[in-house]
């Protein structure tokens, strides 16, 4: 099983909407086939195991693992529990079970009625926690949330009177292209109107390679100006304001509204939900951080520390959260908390 996990990690920010899952079949206390998910529409993790296994006739003397519970219903692609059942293999282990109201046991039970044996919850702990973007899609019904931010040493996310269109990196280069990492791990990415009209930023993948999230921008009363670079069509843009254009010449960017008069973040989520977005990452400044945080709605936050003092300008936000891990990147600090 700690295969299977090590398998599907290869598929992080590529699988979407499904999920991480890695399969290896085994005989004789050998692994004989692997494989591991990496793309919607393409063969599921199992597929590929069964597929790498060169004397077919052993599958009916061999183990599958798999992280995740079989799917048992037609997507894009066939059941693999049908498979399994096909191929005659006789025993299953897996992590856990998922979560999808597609699925929900009925991959489990279908191998079960099929005479196979099935063992369920073997590194259940590990199996949940790698796939939590989709546990937290299907069961909560909104984004996984990741909230980033760097910090001076003085408590400021940036300095007083910053000029428009002007970044003020705080981070060391080694800890920007971990973001890019991030970024190209996550579904979604958002900000603010005040940090897009202050950073201009591109809200993209550049500095490692993988694919770029969809762009969320905050933009209420439509005042980002639309030369600039969120506005550049180039990939799938959300304008989240509270009046659509009467025109959109735009062919990836797409407008939606909330009742900003009333707390936005739940609506956000819903809105969210249904767009099948799995997982976020604010990059936000510390307004609309602390609206996430104060409606309760994150999951994890990740904090940067650098050794700069700014004297003055805008406060941090105030949370609290389980410190998990603690990591130094040459001369910043980064800290990574769970919601309590």
């Amino acid at each position: 099983m700690h295969r299977c996990l090590q398998l599907a990690k290869n598929g992080l920010g590529t699988t979407y909407p499904n999920p991480l899952v890695g399969s290896v079949v085994v005989h004789n206390q050998q692994i004989i086939g692997e494989g591991w998910h990496y793309q919607a529409g393409e063969p599921h993790a199992e597929v590929q195991a069964i597929r790498r296994v060169k004397q077919e006739h052993v599958l009916s003397e061999s183990t599958l693992y798999v992280n995740l519970e079989p799917c048992s219903h037609h997507g894009k692609t066939p059941p693999c529990a049908d498979l399994i059942i096909e191929k005659k293999i006789p025993r299953v282990v897996v992590g856990c079970l998922d979560p999808n109201e597609k699925v929900a046991g009925r991959g489990i039970q279908k191998l079960q009625q099929a005479g196979i044996e099935v063992v369920v919850g073997v590194l259940e702990k590990e199996s949940i926690e790698l796939n939590r973007r989709f546990f937290t899609f299907h069961q909560k019904k909104r984004p996984y949330i990741l909230l980033k931010w760097a910090v001076s040493q003085d408590g400021y996310i940036a300095p007083a009177n910053q000029p428009p269109e002007t970044i003020v990196w705080l981070t060391q280069p080694s800890s920007r292209q971990l973001v890019h990492l991030w970024r190209s791990q996550e579904q979604a990415i958002l900000a603010g109107t005040n940090t897009v009209r202050l950073d201009n930023p591109q809200l993209n993948v550049r500095l490692v390679s993988g694919p770029n999230p969809t762009r969320i921008i905050l933009d209420k009363n439509r005042s980002i100006p639309l030369h600039y670079k969120v506005y550049d069509d180039q990939i799938k843009t959300l304008v989240i304001t509270s009046q659509k254009p009467v025109d959109n010449p735009y062919l990836n960017t797409r407008y939606e509204t909330l009742d900003f008069d009333k707390p936005w973040v739940d609506q956000l989520c819903e809105l969210l939900y249904q767009y099948q977005i799995q997982s976020l990452i604010v990059e936000g400044g510390s307004y609309t951080l602390q609206q996430f945080i104060n409606e309760n709605l994150w999951d994890e936050a990740r904090v940067f520390s650098a050794p700069i003092n700014f004297g003055k300008g805008v406060k941090q936000p105030i949370f609290e959260g389980h410190l998990e891990r603690e990591i130094t990147l040459q001369l910043d600090r980064l800290k990574i908390y769970r919601n309590l």
